[in-house]
């Protein structure tokens, strides 16, 4: 702890150096102050958000809801479709995979490596671990991804970074009312509402969305109920607060994995297991936080509070019946000025977050509670502390220097009395460290930017990785820190018709958190690879190709992902390549837009080589290439009229897959099939 005290007070100092009091600053140098932002004090623009953003030194990328609103955008998948460097699934319903440079590869379920953020206040539980259901694509109205150790802007410094979505307010909402109605495919019907206003110093908006789907495979039907609500008051100029409130309801069925040959013969088929147990996720989400914004001087303090109460009901293997609360505090600070005539941009900020979960667990009986196999207490805790500076030496090129200490606790408490676990027990397993940061941003021209960092990342276990059951017996296991370094470099701009977002990175990874087969007796969980090398490319490009064809614009789009993930001199696996993600991911579309609001996007996503299913690399999924078209028509009067049709020659492919250790010993039921040929039509009226 004394190194993490020691930086946490050389923070402490630089925030106090920042305050505008610089004696020792010549009066003739003019100082930069923060641009009064247009609208909102907690919330700016969306202009200046992407501004913001974009003055990062590393790989970033930003996403205005409006580039979605001509599609049925059910998930992430839907709204980070066109992002470079972001490997996103569909499963089934909202349950999916995100993994940014292999964040998360052996988790078969759910976030892991990836900080999930929602108006830049944390919307994972304490431990790390986290989920998409309460991402509402309709109620938002941009994303920020920071890949990577860029997430630091927000404290964040796992390996895959923090995906921030940020929900509109009423200074940013697209019109003071906006109504949609969606249907389609396997019975789905979605309607969202959204209304906001402004009453001189204060305002409100409140955005709703109802959705249910039968879905395209048996026992996969989903049902939810999500309410965003933000209300904002400005006291003066300098000083404005916001509360969030949210309420998420998730009815999830689910069809489970299963072998690749009914995968790709019986994609609509469920698996025996998840029919017999009647498995579902069924949650209960509320979340409150607020944020506090002062101008001080020619920076702003940003302070922001939150709490979320959260209840699961669980049935898989056993039904897991869960209740907890996470909470915390989170000062941050940001300013911009001149030290010794040269410009300066300072970032501080410090966090505590905890939260407690009362983890019981039951046998599965048709779904249903049987007898109680646990009765647990999970506790987690984190105190961080972290900066960012970026200093502008010369007039194009800015030294970016960073760093976050850290100390996190997990504390696990078995109270027993249960047949086969009678004695009470309990572990705790603390994590601290430094992450720091270097790099170099060097911008010619205004839109064009290159850029190279060093950033380390230190992915903390959560409990699922922690507490491990086997015959029907929980322990808690504790694993080591999944600690990496990784080199980037890249370019982003745009010129002329061509705008582009390229990145290459290497990651050298210790004690990687993965599923890892120590000897046959043990089944396949959770454990630490000794070495491991992360390495790829992301690219983005888009092309206007023509101007003014028959009244029109034709655009062509193109995403390629490449990644070489591999084991490095394993005792078992050697140089092998770690199982879960494909090599390469391309996604090329071609857009043509009428003057009139007539639109059309053919696209196609193609895998050529799917990724292996085993850490063996003996089993792997096939690749596939996905078409689909995008259609409709945006009116003057603020309707929109669009049909999304999706994997129009009915390919039945593999989706995604839950990696396992060696096809020959482990079940191979662990492919998910990708959704037949579906057609959805959607009405948005925004008034």
């Amino acid at each position: 702890m004394s190194r993490i005290k020691h930086v946490a007070c050389m923070i402490a100092a630089a925030l106090l150096l920042s305050y505008p009091a610089y004696a020792g600053i010549p009066a003739n140098i003019p100082r930069i102050t923060i641009p009064a932002p247009r609208g909102s004090l907690t919330v700016p623009d969306v202009n200046t958000q992407e501004e913001a953003l974009n003055r990062n030194v590393g790989s970033v990328s930003f996403v205005d809801s409006e580039n979605y609103k001509t599609r049925y955008a059910h998930t992430l998948r839907d709204v980070l479709e066109d992002t470079p460097g972001v490997f996103v699934q569909n499963r089934y319903g909202q349950e999916m995979r995100v993994s940014v440079r292999g964040s998360g590869m052996a988790r078969g379920f759910h976030a892991r490596g990836i900080e999930i953020l929602q108006d830049g206040i944390p919307n994972t539980l304490a431990d790390g671990s986290g989920d998409f259901y309460q991402i509402d694509p309709l109620s938002l109205r941009s994303v920020e991804v920071y890949k990577g150790g860029n997430g630091l802007a927000f404290g964040s410094t796992t390996l895959g970074g923090a995906v921030n979505v940020v929900t509109p307010t009423a200074y940013t909402a697209v019109a003071p009312n906006v109504l949609r109605m969606e249907g389609g495919s396997f019975g789905t019907v979605r309607g969202n509402a959204q209304v906001s206003r402004i009453v001189g110093a204060a305002d409100f908006l409140v955005n709703g969305t109802v959705t249910n789907a039968d879905g395209y495979r048996d026992h996969s039907r989903t049902q939810s109920e999500s309410v965003n609500a933000n209300i904002g008051y400005r006291f003066n100029q300098d000083v404005e607060t916001r509360f969030y409130l949210g309420a998420f309801i998730v009815d999830q069925q689910l069809p489970g994995s299963v072998s690749l040959n009914d995968a790709l013969r019986n994609p609509v088929g469920a698996a025996a297991p998840a029919l017999a147990g009647d498995q579902a996720r069924d949650s209960r989400t509320q979340r409150i936080a607020n944020k506090t914004s002062l101008k001080i001087g020619t920076g702003k303090l940003d302070f922001s509070t939150w709490a979320i109460h959260k209840n699961l009901f669980h049935p898989i293997f056993q039904v897991l019946d869960q209740d907890g609360w996470t909470y915390g505090v989170n000062p941050h600070y940001a300013n911009q000025f001149n030290v010794s005539g040269l410009r300066n941009e300072l970032l501080v900020g410090a966090r505590f977050f905890g939260g407690n979960t009362v983890a019981l667990q039951y046998t599965n009986v048709g779904g249903s509670r049987g007898a109680q196999q646990l009765n647990a207490r999970q506790d987690a805790t984190n105190y961080e502390a972290y900066f960012e500076n970026r200093l502008w030496f010369l007039d194009d090129v800015a030294l970016m220097t960073g760093a976050k200490a850290f100390h996190s606790g997990r504390n696990y408490r078995d109270l027993g009395g249960l047949p086969g676990n009678l004695a009470p027990k309990q572990d705790s397993k603390d994590y601290d460290g430094i992450n720091p940061k270097l790099g170099f941003l060097w911008q010619p021209q205004k839109d064009i930017q290159a850029f190279i960092d060093v950033t380390r990342s230190r992915d903390v276990p959560d409990f699922t990785d922690l507490t491990q059951t086997t015959s029907a017996t929980t322990r808690f296991v504790p694993l080591k820190a999944q600690d990496g370094w990784t080199l980037e470099m890249g370019t982003r701009g745009k010129h002329g018709r061509l705008a582009w977002d390229a990145t290459m990175f290497r990651s050298w990874i210790s004690d990687e958190l993965m599923q890892f087969t120590v000897n046959p007796s043990i089944p396949a969980s959770t454990f630490n690879a000794k070495n491991t090398l992360h390495q790829g490319i992301e690219l983005g490009v888009r092309v206007d190709v023509a101007r003014d064809v028959m009244g029109g614009d034709v655009a062509f789009g193109q995403l390629w992902n490449y990644s070489d993930f591999r084991f490095q001199n394993d005792a078992q696996y050697g140089g092998n390549r770690i199982a879960g993600v494909p090599e390469h991911v391309l996604r090329s579309s071609l857009s043509y837009k009428h003057r009139s609001g007539f639109y059309a996007t053919p696209a196609v996503d193609w895998v050529p080589d799917g990724a292996f299913a085993d850490q063996k690399n003996t089993l792997k999924a096939p690749g596939y290439a996905v078409l689909g078209l995008q259609t409709g028509f945006q009116f003057e009067n603020g309707v929109l009229f669009y049909i999304d049709a999706r994997n129009l020659t009915n390919e039945n492919y593999v989706t995604d897959i839950s990696a396992i250790t060696d096809a020959s010993k482990a079940s191979t039921s662990v492919f998910y099939p990708g959704e037949g040929r579906a057609v959805f039509a959607g009405l948005r009226y925004a008034f």
